[in-house]
């Protein structure tokens, strides 16, 4: 019987996608960010909970109504959701029999042109009504330092998104002195302006919650020293990007 194997949940989510949000974290991810705040995800190996799309169906059902009065929906984050696509292709049908929102968080490391992945993303998609894409950086070096993958890959699974009309919120971490470079954010919404799905983009501020997990392992956390940007610094990288040409209100 196929299983999805999950590192945790989080029942009543605000902030990975619209409304409240029921939030599957998968295990296994090919990114090694070196922000990232779930590094006990990466192995796909790893000892994890394995949940069939029943049980999590049965779960997850009990919260339609707070769903359906705020917009919401489920997520499915990670990790990287798309390295057990078979697994959400299943779930995603089954809750969409129950009208309930779909969402994926992907930074599409993943991604590739194979047979195979193309036709399992291609059958997903059909069940899927929002994707949130991150986009660590623009260009290709710098993301290869970031984490540890080039970007050539994602910016065209981007375009991809595009051609499909799949709608798509784009998200940036912004890290001083790495991801907030003035040319560099300029180029991501040239980038991103170039595409016709995009329905939002944000910038979430680089942080530490997740640095005592990095202890925890007994990785070395090379971010030690950076400070997470001030509010200017946010509304200044908006305004570099130039989204759709405004800077979002809420700032």
């Amino acid at each position: 019987m196929l299983k999805g194997h999950l590192h945790s949940v989080e029942s009543m989510g605000t902030v990975d996608g619209p409304g409240l949000r029921y939030i599957l974290f998968t295990q296994g991810c090919l990114l090694r960010c070196l922000y990232c705040h779930n590094p006990d995800t990466w192995k796909i190996n790893e000892p994890s909970r394995k949940a069939t799309v029943d049980e999590m169906v049965d779960e997850i059902s009990s919260y339609k109504p707070y769903f359906d009065a705020s917009g919401g929906g489920v997520t499915v984050s990670g990790g990287e959701p798309l390295l057990q696509m078979p697994f959400l292709e299943k779930l995603f049908k089954a809750l969409k029999v129950k009208d309930i929102h779909t969402c994926i968080d992907t930074s599409a490391g993943c991604v590739n042109d194979t047979p195979a992945f193309n036709r399992h993303f291609d059958e997903l998609q059909k069940y899927t009504d929002l994707i949130l894409l991150d986009i660590k950086h623009i260009d290709n070096d710098k993301h290869m330092k970031l984490t540890g993958k080039p970007n050539i890959h994602i910016l065209k699974f981007a375009r991809k998104l595009s051609d499909m009309k799949q709608p798509v919120w784009i998200r940036h971490v912004l890290v001083p002195g790495i991801s907030d470079d003035k040319e560099d954010l300029i180029k991501l919404g040239d980038f991103i302006n170039s595409l016709d799905n995009v329905e939002k983009f944000e910038i979430l501020p680089y942080h530490e919650l997740g640095v005592h997990k990095w202890k925890s392992l007994g990785i070395p956390y090379q971010l030690e020293n950076v400070e997470s940007p001030d509010d200017e610094a946010v509304k200044t990288a908006y305004r570099y990007v130039n989204f759709n040409g405004k800077i979002p209100v809420t700032l």
